[in-house]
């Protein structure tokens, strides 16, 4: 049996191995080609496992994978530094002429879109002769809806857009994230049987989660701030920062409240005021270089290990068509989930040339809908809602993010391309 040491090690050779092949020949955007090295890696064990079946490859490989509970992983651990990293480096000021259409889009965008989603794919299922429920089909519309922000900030890091469009595409996946999860949670539990739906007591819930997150966020958020400008030593500053995701996250969760909504707030903060009144130079330079390695690490591991995902979730080819069926029911569902609320917001924000377009191209879904997908209940409707995940992820992560750029050009007149 491989151990978990013998994994990490072939997770770092192979991040290390495709980072230098990728900067000397292939030139792909990192986290799309990393995706690519863990699928690849999974469809070669696979085709091994047929090609010499008791040498028990997968088996192998896969019970060690198992071992590694990817929900627990992503949504109690590295997703609370990969958003915290993500929120430290936008610009509030930015963000706040910008919050209402952010707000709108995270909150009324992602409703809109689990409605249509789930409705969609109830259809589609009648459709191709499978059995899934209303409520299970609400569940997939919710998991699949927030747009992953790891995807969505590497992407924004190849293209220069206009300020301000790039403002909402990075608000909207930073936040978005804690509302798709508490309404995820709500779903989910109407599903299983353990609760029923009723509008005050689903928009109670939300408030008390997301409200309650952003208060833990911003107070947490000043403690640290305020213990930061109290002293000029990087290396505990560091040190205050990492306690800051770690507690506030925690205590978010231990609350009932939302931990990636706490912690962004709790990252804009830091990034803003923190570095204007609480930080020297030196400390900046140290502070913002180890989240950003923080973050480049982070997202290399989760990235190549939703690849190797496959060989724990396995490919069922019964679920194909309408895996691919899926792909343009998300695209639609984006479209109204960016349009209605820009729709409402025309009357009161004036919003760049182009934006629509480049919001709905640049939804990308990645880790958190599978570590959602993942966490379901094991039960009939397991396997379809994975299959059509993983379908959507590695469509708008590899597709979407390599034509990203050609969109941006084609729709957005004012956007600049590094050479």
């Amino acid at each position: 049996m491989t151990s978990l040491f013998d994994l990490f090690a072939v997770l770092l050779v192979l991040i290390a191995g495709f980072g230098w092949l990728n900067l000397m020949y292939l030139h792909l955007p990192s986290n799309i080609g990393l995706l690519l090295v863990g699928v690849l890696s999974s469809a070669v064990l696979l085709l091994l496992n047929i090609a010499f079946p008791n040498a028990g490859l997968v088996a192998d490989v896969g019970g060690t994978l198992e071992k590694i509970d990817f929900y627990d992983v992503l949504m109690h651990g590295v997703l609370g530094f990969l958003l915290f990293a993500g929120a430290m480096h936008v610009d509030w000021k930015r963000l706040k002429r910008r919050l209402g259409s952010v707000a709108m889009l995270a909150t009324v965008g992602v409703l809109i879109s689990t409605v249509a989603v789930g409705f969609g794919f109830w259809g589609l299922a009648q459709l191709f002769g499978f059995d899934i429920t209303l409520a299970w089909a609400l569940v997939f519309g919710a998991l699949i809806s927030p747009t992953d922000p790891v995807a969505v900030l590497s992407l924004l890091k190849s293209a220069r857009v206009p300020e301000l469009l790039e403002t909402e595409m990075a608000g909207e996946s930073l936040l978005n994230d804690g509302v798709g999860v508490v309404l995820f949670t709500i779903l989910l539990a109407v599903a299983t049987g353990g609760g029923h739906l009723s509008i005050a007591g689903a928009t109670g819930l939300f408030l008390l989660e997301a409200v309650g997150g952003a208060v833990i966020g911003l107070l947490a958020g000043y403690v640290a701030f305020y213990a930061m400008r109290s002293i000029d030593e990087y290396v505990v500053e560091v040190f205050i920062s990492l306690a800051l995701v770690t507690a506030t996250y925690g205590l978010a969760d231990r609350l009932h409240t939302s931990g990636p909504i706490a912690v962004v707030v709790a990252g804009l903060l830091i990034g803003e005021r923190g570095a204007m009144y609480a930080m020297s130079e030196t400390t900046q330079r140290y502070l913002f270089g180890f989240w950003e390695l923080i973050d480049g690490i982070l997202n290399s591991m989760l990235f190549l290990l939703i690849g190797l995902e496959l060989i724990v979730v396995g490919v069922d080819l019964r679920f194909g068509w309408i895996a691919l069926s899926v792909i343009p029911l998300i695209i639609v569902a984006r479209v109204l989930a960016i349009a209605i609320p820009f729709g409402i917001l025309s009357f009161y924000v004036r919003f760049i040339k182009g934006s629509i377009p480049v919001l709905v191209w640049g939804g990308v879904r990645g880790g958190i809908s599978i570590a959602l997908a993942l966490s379901i209940p094991y039960g009939d409707e397991r396997p379809i809602i994975l299959t059509a995940t993983y379908a959507v992820v590695l469509f708008t992560v590899i597709v979407q993010g390599l034509t990203m750029k050609s969109v941006i050009r084609l729709t957005v007149p004012s956007a600049k391309f590094p050479r």
